[in-house]
């Protein structure tokens, strides 16, 4: 008779544990989840788009003839650029990240610098260099 007892008593948990509960529509979220979403979304606003780490432009970019590009994180997905982008333009821009690269305003007009190679810079002097920005064809800068 006990082992029938202990039989039933078993039985009777799981059907306890495979029932619904009453909050099964409002599940308790799981912190670590929830740590998680909120790391993706941190600095994003509703219907925005994520902040794209750029960080690895900072730093020091050559051009030709002079040129150059000085990148410095400001926050939040905000980059300082200063550069000399031709031989009468020198100037200090915010650059905002987004997919396509550093968003920026320069003369009224909205301009992205984006990861390149010399080929794509248009400038035969930094033609097989890897590691490169690029504005627009004829405007672009590299490490070595």
């Amino acid at each position: 008779m006990k082992l029938v007892s202990l039989a039933s008593l078993a039985l009777l948990s799981l059907s306890a544990c495979s029932q619904a509960s009453p909050d099964s529509d409002n599940p308790t979220p799981d912190p670590a989840l929830a740590s998680a979403a909120a790391d993706v979304d941190a600095g994003a606003d509703a219907g925005s788009q994520p902040i794209v780490n750029r960080d690895g432009w900072v730093g020091r970019w050559i051009g030709v003839e002079g040129m150059f590009l000085n990148i410095q994180p400001t926050g939040d997905g905000t980059y300082q650029l200063e550069m000399q982008s031709d031989l009468d333009t020198k100037g200090t821009y915010v650059g905002t990240s987004t997919a396509e690269g550093l968003s920026f305003e320069r003369g009224g007009e909205t301009l992205v610098l984006r990861q390149s190679d010399g080929a794509a810079t248009g400038l035969k002097w930094l033609d097989g260099k890897e590691d490169c920005l690029t504005v627009a064809s004829g405007e672009g800068y590299c490490r070595d």
